[in-house]
């Protein structure tokens, strides 16, 4: 009994072995999970690994600007409601460096008595309280211009004509001298008339208090980044006549602002809060008929016909023609065509025409003013 109990013992540790023997057998053939030189070994370098398949990313798109000023063609975050105010402001020698300019939308410059020039600077896209000024009085040509852009109008005293069109044609004005005057300043570190002033706070409520209309329908223009001069002739330095020899607007373009910067006899003209250089992104020269009507060598300056002028931007000046549209706003035409502005700041000039529209405008190339031809 003992020995057949042994035998079965015998058999069974037999049996484990041959089991343990079969499963490191198996074991070194690569059957089990053991890692060896050839699984670890990297693919020839000749293989690829293909990438994953994933969609291309596009890059977040740009919104355009909901809303654009009308008069600048310039992005603003809100809806360009308020009314244009057009400033006459004085441009005699005593009165510079001015005050508020760079904040207008638009500056003419045009000529008043004995030669000397008076600017009208457009305010709408603005909110700034900055001092405006020195103001000084009007004529019915700078009435023209700022009705135009359906503006409020403002300053101190006018010729008689101007105060019968604005007196009896119902015509939008603050007038220091004859209706409000509660809306203006005068500054001690000038001496009268060149330190008359306001702000558009203070125009603003002045209209209001007159009861002229908040909002209107301001002038669409064309604008393109681009412009229109991009075949014309160059004109990175620009000259203006006007009447008298001893005064000479220039401007010199700077590429990498894409801005005119603006002097007067050969120094910068300035902003007097700000020390800041004018400047502007358009400049348009026009001619037109001026005629002396008085003693006093009053004006008559004829905006209604049309007549040459020529669009300067970009380093670039094309001659053109104005004329006044349907809606009473100058328009700058070439080939039947309205010229888009580049948007920014618009610096007008009115020239006579006489002894020729083109003896008043020298054009150049940097360090180098030509005279402008037709």
């Amino acid at each position: 009994m003992r020995e057949r109990l042994n035998d079965r013992q015998a058999l069974l540790r037999f049996g484990l072995l041959l089991a343990l023997a079969a499963m490191l057998a198996l074991a070194g053939c690569g059957g089990g999970n053991t890692p060896n030189a050839a699984n670890d070994a990297p693919p020839p370098a000749n293989e690829t690994t293909e990438p994953a398949d994933t969609e291309p990313v596009d890059p977040p798109a740009v919104d355009p600007p909901q809303f654009v000023a009308p008069l600048t063609g310039l992005p603003q975050d809100e809806e360009p409601k308020q009314r244009p105010i057009a400033v006459m402001v004085n441009n005699f020698a005593a009165a510079r460096p001015q005050s508020g300019l760079p904040n207008a939308d638009v500056v003419w410059e045009v000529l008043a008595e004995g030669g000397i020039t008076r600017l009208v600077a457009v305010f709408q896209s603005t909110p700034s309280t900055s001092p405006i000024g020195p103001i000084r009085s009007n004529r019915p040509y700078l009435i023209r211009i700022g009705e135009a852009y359906r503006a409020v109008l403002a300053h101190a005293g006018a010729s008689t004509d101007a105060y019968d069109l604005l007196q009896h044609h119902g015509k939008p004005y603050l007038d220091e001298i004859s209706n409000a005057g509660a809306y203006f300043y005068r500054e001690s570190f000038r001496k009268a008339p060149h330190n008359l002033y306001s702000n558009l706070e203070k125009l603003r409520a002045g209209a209001a208090k007159k009861g002229y209309d908040e909002t209107v329908d301001i002038p669409a223009y064309s604008w393109s980044e681009a412009g229109a001069t991009a075949g014309g002739t160059d004109a990175s330095e620009v000259e203006l006549h006007f009447l008298l020899k001893d005064y000479v607007v220039s401007y010199t373009y700077d590429p990498a602002a894409k801005l005119y910067a603006r002097f007067i006899n050969g120094k910068p003209h300035t902003d007097l809060e700000s020390k800041a250089q004018l400047t502007a992104a358009n400049l348009v020269v026009l001619g037109a008929k001026h005629r002396t009507y008085d003693d006093y060598g009053r004006l008559e300056i004829d905006l209604e016909s049309g007549g040459p002028a020529v669009l300067i931007q970009l380093g670039k000046a094309v001659d053109c023609a104005w004329v006044r549209g349907a809606d009473g706003v100058i328009r700058l035409m070439k080939d039947g065509q309205e010229l888009p502005f580049v948007p920014g700041h618009t610096f007008y000039h009115i020239v006579p025409l006489t002894p020729t529209f083109e003896s008043h405008l020298k054009l150049g190339a940097a360090g180098s003013a030509t005279s402008q031809q037709p």
